[in-house]
């Protein structure tokens, strides 16, 4: 006696096809489950054997085995116990073998209710493209199954509730279609509550409207985690295509709240410096996505840079470069996407007082010269903008004005957004931060004034080429806030006055 059960793996963030296949044949009896199964597959079958008799039904008198095909990839995690189960049914003749149209995911309670398992978005997805027309999944996973346009899911509480629908008896409803509702996120901080930093401030509109990365370099206490935790009220929202991927990494990472459908709302991630490179790039036994990737499409803020692990922030500099991060361990690798803005910041020597009006500085130049080479050169190029904050005056902290809310800032960086995509449709990117340097020439003209400032620049400052991208990308960026189409010498300019940390002369405040 034979049968054939439908289901899905994970496998990164994407999905793949597995058969559940059951046999039962004479002999002792016997549970082997083959497949390149994980510790948590090898232990369904307890799972399955309890939930078998808690329900009514008779557990097979033979020798049983289950194979879960393609049997050369390894099959993680308790979202095989369902298929399993079926699949044992169905070879015993206790249920009917369900169509191969028709595919099934879950982990079993003792009792046989159903809990909800990660990577069901991604599972959907692949479920779709293969032909399947039929999902069955927990109900807290069902809101982002039904994201998958095309397939009728039906959520299940209970093994009782699908053999009495694959009877015929108690027919299942479907989960309706997840709707895509992009939000703003009105709950976090304002911009209204940040007085004074006029400069902080419009580095920050600027690195989101072009999608740039940025570090702010000040004294404590002047603002930078404050300023930081706003960026996100100012982003635009999400599109559908971002959404799905970011939701597809927080599926798999199980991490989106139960019974919700896509992410409508920008990551934003702040680990503290203790992480480890594991964390931050992901890893585990599972090689489950780390930081960088749970903050694809958001924003990825790293307060006290200098105090991370050095091996750490170098992890930084493959995403940072290819949107992208591989995890390799002995099991395996796999591939991330983690195309985020790195919003970092930290204190220009470790008193965190050199170059302040009225706290004198108590680190030796050699301590300091040490505490910035905790970040590296390479690393400081992929940031786009680097940003001196200073101390606020009291006239601008006693004021009850306050100023512009975050709002007006979205206003202006949503329309340079809608710009960049515009300009770059079908290339594969959608905004100023992502130009490939071999398009930099065509997205990027200067009038002749501006070309002798930046070659001038560029001579004195001693700048990198990579740097030299990134002060055009960022020159496109402010042009597009003001809506010039060719980039001109005050464009050039300010972006120049972002770089302080690639001067050659001594960084003060």
């Amino acid at each position: 006696m034979f049968a054939k059960v439908a289901s899905f793996g994970v496998r990164g963030i994407d999905g793949f096809l597995v058969h559940a296949e059951a046999d039962l044949s004479g002999g002792l009896p016997s549970f082997s489950l083959v497949g390149l199964p994980d510790s948590a597959v090898k232990e369904s079958g307890d799972r399955v054997r309890s939930a078998l008799k808690n329900l009514g039904y008779t557990w097979p008198v033979s020798r049983i085995t289950v194979n879960l095909a393609p049997a050369d990839v390894r099959k993680t995690g308790p979202v095989y116990d369902l298929p399993v189960l079926l699949a044992i049914l169905a070879a015993g003749g206790q249920l009917p073998t369900p169509p191969l149209s028709q595919a099934f995911a879950g982990e079993l309670s003792l009792d046989g209710s159903l809990r909800p398992v990660a990577g069901v978005l991604s599972m959907a997805l692949s479920a779709r493209d293969n032909g399947v027309t039929e999902f069955f999944v927990p109900r807290p996973n069902a809101a982002e199954a039904a994201a998958a346009e095309g397939l009728t899911v039906y959520p299940l509480d209970s093994v009782a509730q699908l053999a009495a629908h694959l009877r015929g008896q108690e027919l299942l409803q479907p989960q309706p279609p997840t709707p895509f509702l992009p939000q703003y996120r009105e709950d976090l901080p304002d911009f209204r509550d940040v007085h004074g930093q006029l400069l902080a401030r419009r580095a920050l509109e600027i690195a989101a409207a072009g999608g740039h990365n940025a570090l702010m370099v000040g004294p404590p206490g002047t603002g930078k985690s404050m300023l930081a935790k706003r960026l996100p009220s100012i982003l635009p929202p999400l599109s559908l295509e971002e959404s799905i991927e970011t939701s597809k990494i927080y599926s798999v990472a199980h991490l989106l709240p139960s019974g919700s459908g896509l992410a409508c709302r920008r990551p934003f991630r702040s680990p503290h410096h203790t992480v480890s490179a594991a964390a931050l790039a992901g890893g585990g036994t599972n090689l489950r996505p780390g930081e960088v990737s749970l903050a694809h499409n958001g924003v990825l803020f790293l307060d006290e840079l200098p105090e991370f692990k050095s091996d750490v922030l170098e992890v930084l500099r493959q995403p940072l470069e290819d949107g992208s991060v591989t995890v390799s361990r002995v099991s395996g690798s796999v591939t991330y996407p983690s195309r985020f803005m790195l919003i970092a910041a930290m204190n220009p020597c470790r008193c965190g007082y050199l170059g302040h009006p009225t706290h004198p500085c108590t680190c030796l130049p050699n301590a300091v010269a040490r505490y910035r080479q905790r970040v590296s050169g390479p690393l400081l190029d992929r940031i786009d903008l680097h940003i001196q904050v200073e101390p606020v005056e009291y006239e601008a902290l006693a004021s009850r004005q306050g100023g512009e809310d975050s709002a007006s800032i979205r206003s202006r960086v949503t329309a340079a957004r809608l710009i960049q995509q515009k300009r770059y449709e079908g290339l594969g990117f959608s905004c100023n931060a992502h130009i490939p340097a071999g398009l930099l020439r065509r997205f990027c003209p200067l009038t002749k004034g501006a070309e002798t400032l930046l070659r001038s620049a560029f001579q004195s400052l001693g700048l990198s080429a990579r740097a030299y991208d990134r002060i055009l990308k960022v020159s496109r960026t402010i042009a597009d806030l003001a809506g010039a189409d060719v980039i001109g010498e005050s464009q050039i300019a300010e972006a120049l006055q972002y770089r302080c940390l690639d001067k050659e002369i001594e960084y003060t405040l």
